[in-house]
This record gives structure tokens, sequence and C-alpha cells, in this order.
């Protein structure tokens, strides 16, 4: 049987947008599959997730290296909510944005490293370099879909530093397999309510005995400010919680695929500051944690729109 209209119509829209990007940096879209016919008609539940990660990513690299005004008329609603405090909403802002962007770095490269995507969030991991042979920055990119097309956006950024206490840069894999690419979906529902739980229990309650019950003895660590293992966890998030006592975490959203969980979370280390805005992304690997990359920024006093960055 051949799928309806409306699924063709997804269909190619996911090969296309696949297309915009090569094959290196966007998982293969899925092929219309029997078992998942209740997504869109005949188009399975994974090539939906895949057509996400697809536009997530064109929309990306068209911006912000090409300074491309037509892929987001193409892939984002007019009425984009828009959470980084220096955008306004509307699609309007990102076109204009963009080409800004393209015309003070015509060389900018938005380096994807990972894409996960989970119901109608894609989370997208990256290394943005605005200047060739600059570290740049490690970028955090949420992106809610609504209608097939772009309709809501999170991020957080962070300069990747000259030094790192792990060894570990801020991007690559090293728990094996090495691979930017997420596993099975099957996986998905475990990973992510281990994470959820063992993310709760060291992070919001600040409760390190969460290491031994949720880690692996092979722990690899990527923020720069932490030395690798879960000693050296132990140790950089002890004496973190004993600086601030008063540490509160609100965990906002939880994005997962295969083996790898991001939290979206709000860090505010004392009362009345603004705190900063972190993503922790997590691989499990046999029912344990066994690498963590992350990044923070910080809250400003003002924002161009009202959302704020949650």
């Amino acid at each position: 049987m051949t799928p309806h209209k409306p699924a063709r119509r997804i269909l190619v829209a996911a090969l296309a947008a696949s297309a915009l990007l090569g094959a290196a940096t966007v998982p293969a879209v899925a092929s219309p599959s029997a078992g998942g016919r209740h997504a869109f008609g005949y188009v399975g539940e994974g090539a939906r997730l895949d057509y996400q990660k697809g536009v997530a990513v064109s929309v990306l690299k068209g911006v912000f290296e090409r300074g491309d005004t037509a892929v987001v008329d193409r892939f984002v609603r007019t009425d984009y909510i828009q959470h980084n405090p220096l955008a306004a909403d509307g699609s309007g802002p990102l076109k204009n944005l963009g080409v800004a962007m393209h015309q003070q770095f015509p060389q900018a490269k938005y380096d994807v490293k990972r894409v996960i995507s989970e119901g109608d969030l894609v989370l997208v991991h990256s290394n943005v370099v605005l200047t060739p042979g600059s570290r740049g920055s490690a970028v955090f990119d949420i992106f809610r879909f609504r209608g097939g097309k772009i309709a809501e956006h999170w991020d957080t950024g962070q300069n990747v530093p000259d030094t790192s206490a792990n060894g570990n840069d801020m991007f690559s894999t090293v728990s094996r397999p090495q691979t930017g690419q997420p596993g099975s979906r099957w996986l998905t529902a475990h990973n992510k309510k281990l994470v959820t739980k063992a993310f709760d229990q060291l992070i919001v309650d600040k409760d390190l005995s969460a290491l031994d019950k949720y880690w692996g003895s092979e722990y690899h660590q990527h923020n720069p400010n932490i030395a690798d293992g879960v000693a050296g966890a132990r140790q950089g998030l002890g004496g973190y919680f004993q600086a601030f006592p008063e540490l509160a975490v609100s965990r906002k959203r939880v994005v997962a695929e295969g083996d790898l969980v991001a939290v979206h979370s709000h860090y505010v280390n004392a009362p009345g500051e603004r705190g900063q805005a972190v993503v922790d992304l997590f691989r499990v690997r046999n029912g344990k944690i066994v690498e963590h990359w992350d990044v923070l920024q910080d809250v400003p006093a003002t924002s161009a729109n009202d959302n704020t960055m949650f």
C-alpha cells in the first residue's frame, strides 16, 4: 500500500531537510513501517523524529552559517517563541539575526556533535565557532515542534576554556562505542526514567550517594572544571554543595533518545540570585551513567523577550 498524500508530504519534507545538511550531520530519515502507522498516516514515529532532527539542524546551519532566510520561512512558524535573551519573538528577528551574523562572521561554523529527539522536542549539542582557529562555544539548542515546524526555542551557551580538569574536551564521546549517534530508541523510556531519578537525587536533593547507585565505575566527565571519574564527580559536586548550601535546582524538561538523556534546569546558588540556565547531557550504558556533558549560562538581568530562559 502507498502512503496517502499528507504522509507523502511529511516524508518528502524529511528527505529534503536531510539533504540540506549532508549525511555526516544528521541521522538518516526512517522509512515508513507497517508497525508505526499512528504517527503520520503510514509514516512511522521514527521518521517523524528524524524529520524533526533534520529540520532543527538545517535551520541552525542555514541561519548561522549561510544567513539563509528561506530556511526560516520553510521550517519556522511565524509566531516562533524565543527564549534566548538576546533575541525577540517571531521568525522575522531570527532571519535578521542570521543575516547580521553571516555578515559579521562569514566563516562561522555550527559544528553539530549530536542530536536527539523525543516527542515534539529536539536537542542539538554543537561547537559554534565564529572565527576559524578559535575554540568557540559549547551550545545546546532545544526546539519544540508544532505542525511540522519549529514553534519554540531554548538554548544555553558557554565559551570553551583553554584547559580542562579532566583532559576531555567538551564534545567528544569517550565511552564505547565512540559515536555521537544515540542508541536504540527502545531504550529511551528506561534511560529517561533512570537519569531523572539520578539527577533528582544527586543534583536536586544534593545526595552524593546517588553516585554509588546510578553511576558506572567507568565515568567520563566533560565539564572542564570537574575531574574525570566518579571520584572526580564526588569531589567536585561535594565542594559545590558545601560552597552553596542553599542551592536550589528546578528541573524544567527532559529530552531523551536511546542512551542519551538531557536535563534542562534552572540552578540558583543562593536565594535572590537570577541563577544559571543549565543543560546536562548524560549517556547511559548497561543501566549506568557513563558519560556527562554540560553547558552553563548566567541568566541576564534583561531580555529581548518576555519568556524567560525556561
